[in-house]
């Protein structure tokens, strides 16, 4: 699979009428100025999962799948003290994996995939964390979003764009996009977004959705895109 900014756009039709340059720069210009507000709004603007190499962000973003960062932050300190290597998490007892991840739920399959995805680790990579999209969504517990935040976070690897819960909700609200698919969002704002910004934008989206554009009660009288929002869905 390759990456979606680079994935060829078949034509449904040769009468098709084709979108303009002039159109394609008027419609991705609202989604550019709100970047750069980003940017000036929220410059430390960050992964919010503890790590210190590329397997402990691939162990955290695996546990954080409907979980909190935070819960995950909790308990990964000593997850990773006692399993902090691919080759020691392999031949860990999937029975201990679960009793100190439990509070993150679905803590069995979690635990499961933490010791497979190790051993495959081990096995095919030298224990060392691929550094390719395909590669990483064929370890066990990684999907194309998880594969992303590895890929961006520990390597600077705009592979994609992360769609999180956040993510997708402001990119609805703001206009950004019609679906609320993941896959179809990720598509969607990749066609739009500078690959530059790729990494970024759901490190601020997500600061936003925590700080202002909250789920059930926006703030959106004190939200600095209040003029210029849609406010779909709100």
């Amino acid at each position: 699979m390759k990456p979606l900014g680079t994935l060829a756009i078949k034509k449904k039709s040769s009468v098709k009428k084709k979108t303009s340059p002039t159109a394609a720069k008027k419609r991705a210009a609202p989604i550019l100025e709100t970047i750069e507000l980003f940017k000036r709004y929220y410059p430390d603007a960050h992964c919010a999962l503890n790590y210190t190499n590329p397997f402990e962000l691939l162990v955290a973003t695996i546990l954080s799948a409907q979980c909190t960062d935070e819960r995950v932050n909790m308990v990964t300190p000593l997850l990773f003290k006692k399993y902090g290597t691919p080759q020691k998490m392999a031949k860990a007892a999937v029975e201990s994996i679960e009793e100190i991840i439990r509070s993150t739920g679905f803590f069995k399959n979690k635990a499961k995939n933490l010791k497979s995805c190790a051993a495959a680790l081990v096995e095919k990579y030298d224990g060392k964390v691929p550094k390719d999209l395909e590669s990483l969504v064929q370890l066990a517990g990684v999907g194309r979003k998880t594969a992303n935040v590895v890929l961006g976070n520990a390597y600077g690897i705009a592979s994609g764009i992360v769609v999180d819960t956040h993510v997708s909700r402001l990119s609805y609200r703001l206009g950004w996009v019609k679906s609320e698919n993941a896959v179809i969002i990720e598509r969607e704002l990749c066609a739009e977004v500078p690959q530059e910004d790729w990494i970024m934008l759901s490190h601020y989206l997500i600061s936003h959705g925590r700080a202002i554009c909250k789920a059930r009660k926006p703030a959106c009288s004190h939200c600095f895109l209040e003029e210029t929002c849609p406010k779909k869905g709100v």
